[in-house]
């Protein structure tokens, strides 16, 4: 792979011959055909050359890898370790998934001195089969797509059918990011996490993505994506769209239409909040809506939202979100607000939500308020407006414990009634 370097300059100045030191070489740009074993090297040359590159794709064209990289099989491509942006112009990088014949693994790692830029780039079919920031225990499986553990950007990309699967703990099925990410203006649809293990106590978490170091999604969708655990083993499936487990923002995106489901088990809410105190999730903008967390004989935890950690939500739209729990537990429809959980709800509808237990327990349409006596399990509520949800009881808000405000909300024509206990949530009646 050339590069252009900036030859040093010669200058007469007042009669005498000055060396104009050369300037630090620009960014290679280097074109790359519609061939893995080109891609495959100009990733090697990128990341073995001094300073940034950029490895525009050829476009449109589909990179169908069917081996994994050889040094770190993990991945089909090699590991970012330097300065990378990949300009898709429109292409796809996807995996073979034609019957058992190829090899599972996920698309790109970025490794801990990694940087890498992606965008107008679709990322699809990879299948995680390890955990590369958490090697131990082993089994660990994370990232179908991506996994991140340096500096990862992501603009106006796609991550479709990527899948994160393990018998212990399955993480992120389209994005893991224990590094620092930002992804914009990216649809990340249709990736699964799966906890395919026998035992009790297992876990699948993020459908979309799952982070653990500080990230940024601004103007996205996360759609379609599922959570799915192993039928009867008292395991967790939560967020089919994104798992917080650091400081995150989420700011004007769309997540609709992901299901958590874990027959038996724990389901839980689309966008799931874990992050250790001080951190927090902030929410502003956007939609959450249109979300399941079934599960039949179990627990239904949030359709919408489950936070159990600090959150800020202003100006979403949390509608048609369904907690679901056929002869189980089914609490908060729209938003779900655990014993360590203190939520600020500002601005927002949430409407048409569900909370549905056929032969069992339903309880907070809109919102399920769980409460704690830890100092947190606080909810505060400011000029929302919670309307038309429905549960068995507590239609607009159940609250359990703990203190729940209202400050300027509007909570009417939820069923079977607004608020209950009676009584418990001073200034909502009905």
């Amino acid at each position: 792979m050339s590069r252009r370097h900036v030859p040093a300059v010669l200058g007469l100045v007042a009669g005498a011959l000055v060396a104009v030191p050369a300037p630090a070489a620009h960014a290679a740009t280097v074109q790359v055909r519609c061939s893995v074993p080109d891609l495959v090297a100009a990733v090697d040359a990128a990341n073995s050359s001094p300073g940034p590159d950029t490895l525009q794709l050829a476009r449109k064209c589909t990179y169908t890898l069917t081996a994994p990289d050889p040094v770190n099989p993990g991945n089909g491509l090699p590991v970012i370790t330097s300065e990378i942006t990949i300009d898709g112009r429109g292409a796809t990088i996807r995996r073979d998934e034609r019957g058992n014949k190829v090899p599972k693994f996920r698309i790109l790692f970025v490794g801990p001195t990694g940087n890498l830029t992606l965008t107008r780039t679709t990322i699809s079919g990879g299948f995680a089969t390890d955990c590369p920031a958490f090697p131990d225990p082993p089994g660990l499986a994370c990232g179908g797509g991506i996994s991140n553990t340096g500096t990862m950007k992501v603009t106006r990309s796609k991550f479709i059918g990527n899948t994160a699967r393990s018998d212990v703990f399955a993480q992120g099925g389209g994005i893991d990011s224990p590094g620092s990410g930002s992804v914009s203006e990216t649809e990340v649809t249709a990736n699964h996490v799966v906890y395919s293990g026998s035992e009790a106590g297992g876990a699948a978490a993020g459908g979309a993505i799952s982070n653990d170091g500080p990230l940024t999604v601004t103007r996205s969708r996360l759609t379609g994506n599922t959570a799915t655990v192993t039928k009867d083993t008292q395991s967790t499936a939560f967020a089919a769209g994104i798992i917080s487990f650091a400081e995150t923002t989420v700011e004007d995106t769309v997540i609709s239409r992901n299901r958590a489901f874990a027959p038996g088990g724990i389901a839980r809410g689309a966008v799931s909040n874990g992050i250790p105190v001080p951190g927090r999730l902030t929410v502003t903008g956007g939609a959450i809506s249109d979300n399941t967390s079934d599960a039949p004989h179990g627990v239904a935890q949030g359709g919408g939202i489950a936070n159990n950690g600090l959150m800020t939500a202003s100006r979403v739209r949390i509608s048609g979100n369904r907690a679901v729990a056929q002869d189980g537990t089914a609490r908060g429809g729209g938003v779900r607000v655990g014993p360590f959980g203190t939520l600020e709800l500002t601005d927002s509808h949430v409407t048409g939500n569900t909370a549905d237990a056929p032969n069992g327990t339903a309880q907070g349409g809109g919102l399920y308020h769980a409460g704690g006596t830890t100092g947190l399990g606080t909810t505060t509520l400011r000029e929302n407006t919670i309307t038309h949800n429905r549960a068995g009881d507590g239609g607009g808000i159940f609250k359990a414990s703990g203190v729940l405000t209202l400050n300027g909300d509007v909570i009417r024509d939820n069923q079977p009634n607004n608020c209950s206990p009676a009584g418990t949530v001073p200034g909502c009646t009905g």
